[in-house]
């Protein structure tokens, strides 16, 4: 019997499904492939009947999906939630982000301010509009390509202040974390999984969707940043964030 699963995913969530993806293998005697590219990307290759079991992307794009009849009804289940933070190029200073002041510095300071075309990016650039920065910062405000990591503008030099998802960040060569952003600032982005509605095996995937969203699961989400969608958030997040 055919116990071969394949997926599509996000960037965002790329080494935490390599990761579960092997212990399935190893646990479960189940072949799990994803293939990542960026969140946009990957919704547009959905509608247009890219062959997949599984799919993981941030909520809105899942719930879209859902309703455009892409994805298997009442398969849609969120995995974990990913909160965004600040990055710096190695060897530059650290901006302190212990509150909204300190945030509003760090953004002002900045020349350029690299993002992503993911839900992070669009919830950064509402906060800057939140903050009265939108006229300040337009002309430093730097897209990374889809599929792109935003930190890498900060290793090749076109930014030096970047934000995206931890998970695509905290790896990064000649990249520093700053942190996370404070208090009511704060960002987070629910990364939820279904099961495509052309899956050639929905009964397969709809077993890997639950051991991917199982304890063990979100426990290796943890170890990779992240976290379930029943923990308690860290403090100054409120449970639903910002995505």
């Amino acid at each position: 019997m055919n116990r071969v699963i394949s997926g599509l995913s996000s960037m965002a969530t790329r080494p935490l499904l390599a990761e579960l993806s092997e212990q399935i293998r190893l646990v479960h005697g189940l072949s799990v492939r994803f293939e990542a590219a960026g969140g946009v990307e990957v919704a547009r290759r959905v509608r247009e009947g890219a062959e997949a079991d599984l799919l993981v992307l941030a909520d809105g794009a899942m719930s879209a999906l859902e309703k455009e009849g892409h994805l298997a009804e009442g398969t849609v289940r969120p995995l974990w939630i990913s909160q965004v933070v600040a990055a710096v190029p190695e060897g530059s200073p650290v901006p302190e982000l212990a509150s909204e002041s300190d945030l509003r510095s760090a953004l002002e300071a900045a020349q350029g301010i690299a993002y992503s075309t993911g839900p992070s990016g669009t919830a950064l650039v509402e906060l800057i509009g939140r903050l009265g920065l939108a006229g300040a910062l337009a002309g430093r405000l730097v897209q990374a390509p889809p599929g792109v990591p935003a930190g890498s503008l900060l290793s090749s030099g076109r930014a030096d202040l970047a934000f995206q998802q931890r998970s695509e960040l905290m790896d990064l060569p000649g990249v520093v974390v700053a942190g996370p952003l404070p208090g009511d600032t704060a960002i987070s982005s629910t990364f939820s999984g279904g099961v495509l509605a052309s899956a050639s095996r929905p009964d397969l995937a709809l077993e890997v969707l639950g051991l991917l969203g199982s304890d063990t699961g979100s426990a290796t989400a943890r170890s990779m940043g992240m976290r379930a969608p029943g923990d308690v958030p860290p403090e100054g997040v409120s449970p639903s964030g910002r995505c």
